[in-house]
C-alpha cells in the first residue's frame, strides 16, 4: 500500500511503518537502532521544513467554458502519478459561474513533475445534488494508491466523499445507499480538506470542520475505509487563532520518526500563512497548546510529494492564479 506524500523510500520508515508501537515510541525506538550520535542528529532533533529552491509554476488558471468567472481561483488540490506513471492534477476552482457555491474540480497532467504548465483536461466533478452532495461544493481533492486501487477523499462542504479508479485518471463516486457521504461532523460543522496516511495498517484521515463552533483540525482512522473511528481534535487555538478559517488544508507527513501537520491560516496575496508542527503523536499537534509549533510558512494550501529520494513542496500562487512546486529541505 502507498500513500503519496510519504518518504516511501526512507528504510528507516519502511521498516517502522507496519510496526504497532505507540507513536511516541518511534524516536525512542529509532534511537537503539541507530545508535545514539546518530539518533540524536537525524532523529530525535525536530527539522525545520525549508523551502529550498525555486518555484516553478505548473497549472494556471484554467479556461472552465461557460464556468468561466473574472474572479475564479484556483485552491485546495491534489497531485500524484497515475498506473502509466503520468502525473495528476486536479483542483478546486472556487468563485467560478458554476450554480450553488461555485466550486468545481479541474485537471491536469504532465510526464514530469517538475515540468512547468501542466496540460490541462478539463472539468472533472461538480457537486451532485442527486447523490447527496453540495451543488458546486467540491472542496480538496486527496488522492492514495491502496493496491492497484486509486482512492480519492474530497469534501462536498458538508461529508467527506470517496471517489475510486483502477487507472488513476478517470473516477467514478463511491456510493452507498445512492449517496456519496461517508462521514462528516454534522450539516452546519463544513467538513472539508481531507488527507491520509498510514501508519501500520490503519489510514488516519486528517480534515478540517467546526463542529458546534469547535474550529479545528479533526481525525478519523480506518482499516478498511468502511468503517471509521469516532472523530477526534487534533489541532485547535494557539498561536494559528480561533476562527474557522484559522485551520485550512491539513496536510501531516512522517519524517525520521516525526509527525509533521501544515495547516494553513491565510490565502491573501501577500498574506499567505501556514502553521507547521511537530509532534511523535500523530494524534495529538496540540489543543490549545503551541507546544509542538515550529514556525510559519508564506504559502497557502501545500502538500509534500517525495519523489525519486528528494521532497517537494507544492502551494497555491502568490496572486491565487494558479499552483507551484519548489523542492523541500529539512533543516
Amino acid at each position: 500500500m502507498v500513500s503519496f506524500g510519504m518518504p516511501l523510500g526512507d528504510p528507516l520508515i519502511q521498516s517502522l511503518r507496519h510496526t504497532l508501537l505507540p507513536p511516541a515510541a518511534v524516536p525512542i525506538l529509532t534511537l537503539l537502532l541507530l545508535g545514539k550520535g546518530a539518533a540524536e542528529s537525524d532523529t530525535l532533533v525536530k527539522r525545520h521544513p525549508t523551502i529550498a529552491g525555486e518555484w516553478i509554476t505548473i497549472a494556471g488558471n484554467p479556461d472552465l467554458g461557460e464556468w468561466t468567472s473574472d474572479e475564479q481561483e484556483p485552491v485546495d488540490f491534489g497531485i500524484w502519478q497515475a498506473a502509466d506513471g503520468d502525473w495528476q492534477l486536479w483542483s478546486c476552482i472556487r468563485k467560478t459561474k458554476h450554480p450553488g457555491r461555485t466550486r468545481i474540480f479541474h485537471r491536469w497532467e504532465s510526464t514530469h513533475l517538475t515540468m512547468p504548465n501542466w496540460e490541462p483536461r478539463g472539468i472533472t466533478f461538480t457537486g451532485d445534488g442527486t447523490v447527496g452532495e453540495t451543488v458546486g461544493g467540491m472542496q480538496a481533492p486527496y488522492v492514495i494508491r491502496v493496491e492497484e486501487e486509486w482512492k480519492m477523499f474530497y469534501g462536498d462542504y458538508r461529508h467527506i466523499c470517496l471517489a475510486t479508479s483502477v487507472d488513476g485518471k478517470t473516477f467514478t463516486k463511491a456510493l452507498e445507499r445512492g449517496m456519496t457521504g461517508l462521514f462528516g461532523e454534522g450539516p452546519m460543522a463544513h467538513a472539508r480538506d481531507p488527507m491520509l496516511i498510514q501508519i501500520g495498517p490503519r489510514w488516519y484521515c486528517y480534515y478540517s470542520a467546526h463542529p458546534r463552533g469547535a474550529h479545528g483540525i479533526w481525525l478519523r482512522t480506518t482499516t478498511d475505509f468502511t468503517q471509521w473511528s469516532e472523530s477526534q481534535c487534533v489541532m485547535t487555538g494557539g498561536q494559528a487563532g480561533d476562527a474557522w478559517w484559522n485551520f485550512e488544508c491539513p496536510h501531516v507527513v512522517r519524517h525520521l520518526g516525526w509527525f509533521y501537520l501544515f495547516h494553513t491560516q491565510n490565502y491573501a496575496a501577500g498574506k499567505q500563512q501556514t502553521s507547521v508542527y511537530c509532534s511523535a503523536d500523530p494524534t495529538w499537534f496540540g489543543v490549545d497548546d503551541d507546544s509542538n509549533f515550529l514556525g510559519h510558512l508564506p504559502i497557502a494550501a501545500p502538500e509534500l510529494i517525495y519523489h525519486d529520494h528528494q521532497w517537494y513542496i507544492a502551494a497555491l500562487t502568490s496572486d491565487l492564479d494558479g499552483i507551484r512546486i519548489a523542492p523541500l529541505a529539512w533543516k
